[in-house]
């Protein structure tokens, strides 16, 4: 018989969909750490840009002709307007390191024949993170605190005008046209400070990237050395209500740091936008409620009234057998709530998350009595 039976082989899926037994190991590849050192080609928290707005077109030269119709008279229409140069604030944006150094408006089209006007040049929109400072010459020209706020950082140059625009009376054929203007053109400078609800506010090697680790899935440096982290963490504590409440861990303070000793100014500014302070002190150090006198000595001396922003007091290091000793001597010392916590081994820091879910729903309560809305994650 010329028809012969054929075994096809067929071969298994890759995964199976129906069989738990047999189906693949599918799981999502976690984020890779990412060292201190890299960090700091992310994260930017300063960033100097020149901004130049889109030329105008220049205006059209052109007279009317057409069959029957000798003098037809100028038609030349006028250039289109220059692209503006526009900051925008973006949720989705942490940090300056994509803002480049030079952007330009787009040109306006040149005024056509017919009376037809030059098309306007496309605006450059910039998206720069919610809590942009952008300063020149030293002076603050605009805070972008709100998401889809906007600032014209640079204007666009106005078209040029077509020899149709000069018609008059007196002058019937006019060949005069006007180029179009330059853009305007400045030198501005973005400064970032982080808006966070939380701010961890201590001194170096108080524990507090240790805790932002245990209580949010942010991964900063830690090491048995002072200053490990150099740049502001943001980290999101989730709830099961689907709110976020975002922590900043603050790079380590020292006395003097108003006078911009140690890391200084440069990340007390970070502190300002914070809504309530969580100050980490060391338990296991001699007098630690010193050390808080000493935290809100610095916050008062870089802006006044910045250390009477609701907050509390975290004693870290809790398993340590002389942080149990000065735990109650705190607590006598001090007048704000004291929570003992201890990062490495996870103690108590279920005490601090509903503690800090009050802290928050205090600050949403407070915004909305205003008349204001409260910053969302």
């Amino acid at each position: 018989s010329p028809w012969k039976p054929v075994l096809l082989l067929l071969s298994p899926p890759a995964f199976s969909t129906t069989c738990a037994r047999c189906a693949k190991d599918r799981r999502l590849r976690q984020k890779r750490a990412i060292s201190e050192r890299q960090l700091t080609r992310y994260f930017v928290d300063q960033r100097k840009v020149r901004v130049v707005g889109g030329q105008g077109g220049d205006g059209g030269h052109s007279f009317h002709s057409e069959p029957r119709k000798v003098f037809g008279g100028p038609d030349g229409g006028n250039g289109g307007d220059g692209g503006h140069v526009i900051f925008k604030a973006d949720q989705q944006m942490k940090s300056l390191s994509s803002v480049f150094r030079f952007y330009q408006g787009f040109h306006g089209e040149r005024g056509g024949s017919k009376n037809c006007y030059g098309a306007n040049g496309a605006h450059m929109y910039v998206k720069v993170p919610v809590g942009t400072l952008v300063k020149e010459d030293g002076e603050v020209v605009a805070d972008l605190t709100q998401h889809g706020e906007e600032y014209i950082a640079a204007y666009g140059g106005a078209g040029g005008k077509g020899n149709r625009f000069f018609l008059s009376n007196e002058n019937r054929a006019p060949k005069l046209f006007t180029p179009g203007e330059p853009g305007q053109e400045r030198v501005l400078h973005l400064e970032l400070k982080t808006t966070a609800h939380a701010g961890l506010v201590g001194f170096p090697n108080a524990g507090k990237s240790s805790l932002l680790r245990a209580i949010s899935r942010a991964k900063p440096a830690v090491a048995a050395y002072p200053f490990t982290t150099l740049n502001p963490h943001v980290g999101i504590v989730h709830y099961q209500d689907y709110e976020q409440v975002a922590v900043a861990d603050i790079p380590g303070l020292i006395k003097g740091a108003h006078q911009n000793r140690g890391l200084g100014v440069a990340f007390l500014k970070h502190i300002e936008r914070c809504r309530f302070l969580l100050y980490v002190l060391d338990l296991s150090v001699p007098q630690p409620w010193i050390h808080l006198q000493d935290l809100k000595y610095e916050l008062e001396a870089y802006e006044k009234g910045l250390s009477e922003r609701p907050c509390v007091v975290i004693g870290n290091k809790v398993d340590l057998a002389q942080s149990r000793i000065n735990l109650p001597l705190l607590r006598e010392q001090v007048a704000e709530r004291v929570i003992a916590v201890s990062a490495l081994t996870g103690d108590n820091l279920e005490e601090l998350l509903l503690h800090l879910r009050e802290l928050y729903d205090t600050y949403v309560k407070t915004e909305q009595s205003k008349g204001q809305s409260p910053v969302k994650w």
